[in-house]
């Protein structure tokens, strides 16, 4: 892609980015709560909204019924290039509690930050309004300053992401045939911070698992049965102190069985960075790391599995005393996967440690809850290869490759029923709020973020 060309279309984002910026508030004043039945109709008005803007870049869009939300659906390309699908979402998280709001959350405004940032404040600024419009305002000035998009792409939009996707998956399987290309764009991440740019390579899997351990056939005198009965909350605690040896490693049998360690190169990067107890920590009131020793704390945070206890109950735990033996005691355990890790696998390999341990006077019952797999790049994929020099140009620090220690579903969904890695590149900040009162999205963000997209379709274009 010519050089010139390419800084034309900088250059008319940086003189249009007014109008980029009404255009992101006339999304942003839109109340899309998809959680909550009463907001529905702004849902669809929400959807209708952004497809006629999408369409107004010369793509055939329609807004597509499913058994909730509407999804937005737009493509152009007449084939033979690269065809990517672009993947966001325009419903939001409800506003509650509304009293801790600065502003009504839905008047966008551009206003201070308390450090002298310029930000922009609404519900959705950044998850995930402000994020699709970096992408939709990036074709926009490719379309007016070239008369063409540099590749082919689909846009597929949904407006159920912060209620699970539960009606977009069956849509994307319904209608898997017409979603063919090459790999996805998601712009539903973050920076390394306020200046570096970041591509998420990795997400974690999930594994949530109860479990209920009963020993007598009711509660118990403690002073006629304590000392003979067995007591199943020191069964069960014993067996998940057990879960763990002196080096914080997971004690399970085959649990980190097809586990890989991160490339020395991402490694050396990841040293260079400011990811300390003290940057990580401290701000949560803690300074040592509780993760596998001999891991770097950002490996412990983002690329290893992990095994945590959710929550634990059983017996007497209202005010005063009751002195029981009580006959069950429960369990919540979720395990964060990475690459490697089978759902299925490690679930069956939990239950047996967990009934390889029980005495003889004692049952468990398990429940089932979600399971997914992690997700991880190819290291030398060359579409990431392309956007992480892309990135680097225009923030001017080198683009930092980070697993994330979270799970995004829908990009495990992508990849099973499309069978297409995903690319993750986010312009948000720890800082912003999502999910919270006074959601906000830095100016510069959404700026250099259109400017971003502008630079990673162009070296997209070029990917062979």
């Amino acid at each position: 892609m010519a050089n010139a060309q390419l800084q034309s279309v900088l250059d008319h984002i940086d003189k249009d980015f007014d109008n980029s910026l009404e255009r992101l508030f006339s999304l942003l004043r839109i109340k899309s709560i998809s959680a909550d039945p009463a907001f529905a109709n702004d849902c669809k008005a929400a959807a209708e909204h952004l497809a006629r803007d999408i369409a107004s870049l010369g793509v055939a869009t329609e807004v597509r019924p499913t058994a909730g939300h509407p999804a937005i659906v737009g493509k152009t390309g007449a084939g033979g290039r690269p065809h990517v699908i672009f993947y966001g979402h325009y419903d939001v998280q409800p506003v509650d509690p509304l009293d801790l709001w600065h502003r009504p959350p839905f008047e966008p405004v551009v206003t201070d930050h308390a450090d002298g940032r310029k930000i922009i404040v609404a519900r959705g600024a950044e998850d995930d309004k402000g994020q699709v419009m970096t992408f939709v305002e990036a074709c926009r000035a490719w379309k007016k300053v070239t008369g063409s998009l540099p590749i082919d792409i689909t846009f597929l939009i949904e407006g159920e992401e912060e209620v699970g996707s539960k009606n977009f998956v069956p849509f994307i399987e319904a209608n898997k045939d017409e979603f063919k290309a090459d790999y996805v764009l998601v712009c539903d991440t973050g920076m390394w911070d306020r200046n570096t740019p970041a591509i998420t390579t990795s997400l974690r899997g999930l594994l949530y698992e109860e479990l209920k351990i009963t020993a007598a056939n009711r509660d118990l005198h403690s002073g006629v049965f304590g000392g003979t009965a067995m007591n199943p909350i020191r069964v069960l605690t014993k067996i998940l102190g057990g879960l763990f040896d002196d080096d914080n490693r997971i004690t399970i049998p085959g649990f980190y069985d097809g586990v890989k360690d991160t490339p020395e190169d991402i490694l050396a990067q990841w040293k260079k960075l400011d990811f300390t107890p003290k940057t990580f920590l401290e701000p949560i009131g803690l300074s040592i790391p509780a993760g596998e020793k001999g891991r770097l704390l950002i490996e412990q945070a983002s690329t290893r599995p992990t095994c945590d206890v959710n929550g634990i109950w059983g017996g007497y735990i209202g005010e005063g005393s009751k002195t029981v033996i009580p006959s069950h005691a429960s369990a919540k355990v979720s395990f964060r996967l990475v690459e490697g890790q089978d759902p299925a696998r490690i679930r069956k390999a939990f239950r047996d440690y967990v009934t390889a341990r029980l005495p003889g006077d004692c049952k468990v019952e398990f429940g089932d809850h979600s399971a997914g797999p992690a997700i991880a790049l190819d290291w030398n994929m060359k579409p990431l290869a392309a956007a992480k020099a892309a990135l680097t140009e225009e923030w001017g620090k080198e683009t930092v490759l980070m697993g994330s220690g979270a799970s995004i579903p829908i990009v495990a969904d992508f990849k099973r029923t499309l069978g297409l890695d995903s690319l993750l590149v986010g312009f948000g900040l720890d800082d912003d709020n999502i999910h919270s009162p006074n959601e906000k999205y830095d100016l510069r963000s959404f700026q250099k973020g259109i400017r971003s997209w502008a630079r990673i379709l162009a070296a997209l274009a070029e990917v062979k």
